[in-house]
Order: C-alpha cells, then sequence, then structure tokens
C-alpha cells in the first residue's frame, strides 16, 4: 500500500529508483492506518477464504492479510517482476510463502484466471489503469457471488513541512505532480462509488481517514520524508524551478499527513 508509486501499468515514470523502499516505508509509518484497513477487509471474508491482491507492489497488503487471516490464500498480482520477487522472498521469510502466489501480468492487458476469490483488494493501484470500467467488470468476473472488492485511493498525498515557506514549496511542488499526472492520463480523484454501481457492485461502506504522524518523528518517518522528496526531485527536475529543488534536497519534514478513502463493492 502506498501513494502514486504503485508501480504497475500506465506509470509515466518506469524506472524508479525509490519506488520498493517507499512502498515500503508507506506501509511503515503508517502502520496505524494500514493495520486499520487491515483488520477492516479481514472482517469482509470467511477465515478460509482466497484473495486477490490487484497492483501487489512489495506485497506489504498481500503479507499483512496473509498473517492477518491465517486460512487465507492470497494471489499477488503486478507488472513488475523485480517488485513480486522480493514478495515472494518476504512471505517465505514471514512464514507464509505457502499460501501466497504471485503473478505477473498487465492488468491494462488481457488477465490471466484469478479467480474465483472472496475479496479484491486494490491499494492505491486503480487510478493507474488505461480503462478503470473494463477492469471493475473483470474484478466482478472474478469474484464469488456475494464476494467484495475493496478499493483504497489517495485524496491527499503526504505532507511533511509545516512552517509557511514549507508548505508553500509543498504547494508547488503537488501542483507539478499533478499536472504530470493528468498529462499521463492517471485516474484521480475518481468517484470509484459510483464507478462500482455502474459496474454492477452494491456498494456497501465508504470510509474517508485523515492521516496524521505528529512530531517527534521516528527515523523511519523522517526516511519516509527524504525518499518522498528525491523522488520528487528525480521525477519533476524539469519542471520545478532550480531554487524549489535546492530547497527539497534541504527540506526537514516536522510532520506526515494524508488523506485516503476506501470503498467496498458487493458482488450481488
Amino acid at each position: 500500500m502506498a501513494h502514486d508509486h504503485a508501480h504497475h501499468h500506465s506509470d509515466p515514470h518506469p524506472s524508479d529508483p525509490h519506488l520498493a523502499e517507499l512502498l515500503d516505508l508507506d506501509a511503515d509509518v503508517l502502520s496505524d492506518h494500514h493495520d486499520e484497513v487491515i483488520a477492516w477487509a479481514g472482517s469482509l471474508v470467511p477465515g478460509q477464504s482466497r484473495i486477490v491482491d490487484l497492483g501487489a507492489g512489495t506485497g506489504t497488503g498481500t503479507l499483512a492479510l496473509a498473517r492477518h487471516l491465517p486460512g487465507a490464500e492470497v494471489t499477488a498480482v503486478d507488472m513488475d517482476e523485480d517488485l513480486l520477487a522480493r514478495l515472494r522472498r518476504r512471505a517465505t521469510e514471514a512464514g507464509v510463502g505457502d499460501r501466497v502466489r504471485t503473478v505477473r501480468a498487465d492488468l491494462d492487458g488481457t488477465w490471466p484466471d484469478l479467480g474465483p476469490a472472496d475479496l479484491v483488494w486494490a491499494a492505491k493501484a486503480m487510478h493507474h489503469l488505461a480503462e478503470p470500467d473494463r477492469a471493475l467488470a473483470q474484478v466482478r468476473d472474478l469474484l464469488r457471488p456475494g464476494g467484495r472488492f475493496l478499493i483504497t485511493e489517495i485524496d491527499s498525498f503526504p505532507r511533511f513541512l509545516t512552517d509557511p515557506a514549507g508548505v508553500a514549496l509543498e504547494d508547488r511542488l503537488h501542483a507539478a505532480q499533478a499536472r504530470m499526472r493528468d498529462e499521463a492520463g492517471l485516474h484521480m480523484g475518481l468517484d470509484w462509488g459510483a464507478r462500482l454501481k455502474e459496474a454492477g457492485f452494491d456498494v456497501e461502506s465508504e470510509r474517508h481517514f485523515d492521516i496524521e504522524v505528529a512530531a517527534p518523528l521516528s527515523p523511519q518517518a523522517l526516511r519516509y520524508a527524504r525518499v518522498t522528496f528525491e523522488r520528487s526531485r528525480h521525477m519533476l527536475a524539469d519542471r520545478l524551478s532550480s531554487e524549489d529543488l535546492a530547497a527539497l534536497e534541504t527540506a526537514t519534514a516536522t510532520t506526515v499527513r494524508a488523506r485516503r478513502t476506501a470503498w467496498v463493492g458487493r458482488k450481488r
């Protein structure tokens, strides 16, 4: 689970040296939020269940679901074989390798046979898809009757600075990132509840999460901010001023704030 770096499908920056570390830091620093969502997901399915994690990345969601539901089998799907290899190693180390399988697939292409499933989980992944309505229909096909599709998406990307100059810097940074995502055709800000209804799901829940990690920040939270800033400098080198790029290099986080929304659709 991560922010806009779920490196799967229509990502405008397929070569991302910060990706794997940032995915893992997100789960570590925002662990209270992730634990809450995992517990919610676990309450939606029986103990003996089949789960599909779309756009699994390094597998933070996959492994958390496998640990939370000891009787569940989890299939992790991603386009990046390096990330999947990392996921397999971590599953083995966590003692859940016998219940986790990985499938390399481009979800904008022809899907392999992933079902039947009791739960499909897509954490910060749906906005990457070129044809999200087509993906929703395919998810509906692979779910068993009564199965659930849990989508989590980003309302507000993490902010780390609180002083006036830092707030203004992050405003410019986020605006440049939003323009880049729009140019890449990413589906940010969609009403996934409405899309689920149109795809034939009953929308059971919609939950909003305001996430804040207050000072003093842990070393992991400070690293999370530093990697985020380094990634932004790498991706936006030709979109930000030299002054802003230099400021990002020396900025020090004092908080972590983000907003996310989750929806649960039930197959009729």
